[in-house]
């Protein structure tokens, strides 16, 4: 599993436009993380999967009243990475309205999870491999911060627990 201190291994991960502009096409499009970490400060939250019971009432909704807050905390980007396709995030961005605040980040083929070490396999409950639940900072692309949750809770990796931290 990464590590405070560590680089974050670069990938491509989806977003999912409703619009076309600043060089994005209308649907899904393509990021490399090593592009938009660099010289950047990032809150990423990962979570098992988008609709989901936890993730849609507390994790999501976190984030997104506390967008604001983060941003004064010297965070230029909040992202929820997933282990969904990029429609998938879309929508669920769409249902939480998380326009302007947070990226919605689809991991389809959770291959940066997987090279986070932060995956897991809930194949038994239906849903294949997935994200463990985390809260990261990231700046210029190091891990400055990680927080993964105990199977079953949500604590640490909560945009309150984040925001406490950022402010020492």
């Amino acid at each position: 599993m990464i590590t405070v201190g560590s680089r974050v291994p670069d990938a491509t991960l989806q977003e999912f436009f409703e619009t076309e502009g600043n060089g994005c096409a209308l649907g899904p499009n393509a990021f490399k993380v090593a592009d938009l970490v660099r010289g950047r400060k990032i809150v990423v939250f990962g979570l098992p999967g988008a609709f989901t019971p936890t993730c849609s009432a507390k994790h999501v909704p976190g984030f997104v009243q506390h967008a604001a807050a983060l941003r004064e905390a010297g965070v230029d980007e909040v992202w929820c990475v997933s282990v969904n396709d990029a429609f998938v995030m879309g929508a669920w961005g769409r249902e939480q309205q998380t326009g302007g605040t947070v990226r919605m980040m689809a991991d389809g083929s959770a291959e940066w999870t997987r090279a986070l070490g932060l995956d897991q396999d809930l194949g038994a409950r239906g849903m294949g491999v997935r994200s463990k639940r985390y809260a990261m900072v990231i700046d210029d692309g190091v891990v400055t911060r990680l927080d993964v949750e105990a199977p079953g809770e949500f604590r640490v990796s909560s945009a309150e627990a984040v925001l406490a931290a950022l402010r020492g």
